[in-house]
């Protein structure tokens, strides 16, 4: 039963040592434990202000992300439009110029034809002229007091015309 009832004295020098050692931790380490602390409750509150005021930040460029998506969707909506537009422009201006192209190809075939028809045309026009003065000279240099020599004569020449 000694242990648990302890001598006066005992208790006087456990008294005394612990007073000690309260004091010098009193006097240094309780200082710094304060301190480290404070430091420790005033970084956690900083560190929640941040991340309260970075939540703030990401939520607002969030909201400006999608703005500048939904912007970038539109625009991109607005391009391919302008695109299509420019497309369907340059098809209709390349079929409205080939139409062009091809009619003037035409006018021009059709004029060269005529063309050429015409001066067909007036060259037999005038072989026919030579031919009619050859028969016509041919005829005159025959006697015409023979009736039926020159009839006979000018059959021959339109055989021969007609052999040609």
């Amino acid at each position: 039963m000694k242990l648990l009832t302890p001598e006066f004295g005992l208790l006087i020098w456990t008294l005394l040592a612990f007073l000690i050692v309260f004091f010098i931790l009193k006097k240094l380490a309780w200082p710094a434990i304060i301190k480290g602390l404070r430091d420790r409750e005033n970084s956690i509150t900083d560190s929640l202000a941040t991340a309260q005021k970075v939540k703030e930040e990401m939520a607002l460029m969030k909201s400006e992300n999608e703005a500048l998506l939904a912007k970038a969707r539109e625009e991109r909506a607005q391009l391919l439009k302008e695109a299509r537009e420019t497309k369907d422009k340059i098809i209709n201006e390349a079929k409205e110029q080939a139409k062009t192209e091809a009619n003037k190809i035409v006018t021009e075939a059709q004029a060269a034809i005529n063309a050429q028809k015409m001066a067909a045309l007036t060259e037999v026009k005038n072989q026919v002229g030579k031919l009619v003065i050859e028969v016509s000279e041919k005829v005159l240099r025959k006697e015409l007091g023979n009736k039926d020599a020159q009839e006979a004569h000018i059959k021959g020449l339109v055989g021969e015309v007609k052999l040609n």
